[in-house]
């Protein structure tokens, strides 16, 4: 195995890594700018206010996204599997 193919399969890897997290964590960003400019606004430092609403912003868009999130991680795993010859040989 190359080392053309060694860092070509860790840039696909890191790729798909971020394409799969990335939609959680700009919700995830999101909810907590809201969160935290109400708390600014309304003067609450509640530590419970900030995770409880991303904890379920969360959940809400794995269950929106998560098909998605599936069917490329399970290309990605097709493609290293359809490929396995390449890589161990």
């Amino acid at each position: 195995m190359s080392s053309e193919a060694v860092i070509s399969l860790a840039e696909q890897g890191v790729y798909t890594t971020l394409m799969i997290s990335g939609p959680l964590l700009l919700v995830a960003l999101f909810v907590g700018l809201l969160v935290s400019v109400f708390q600014a606004t309304t003067q609450i430092q509640e530590q419970t206010l900030a995770f409880i609403p991303k904890i379920i912003a969360v959940l809400v868009g794995l269950v929106f996204f998560g098909p998605w999130m599936l069917s490329r991680m399970v290309a990605y795993t097709h493609d290293i599997f359809s490929n396995l010859t390449r890589f161990v040989g």
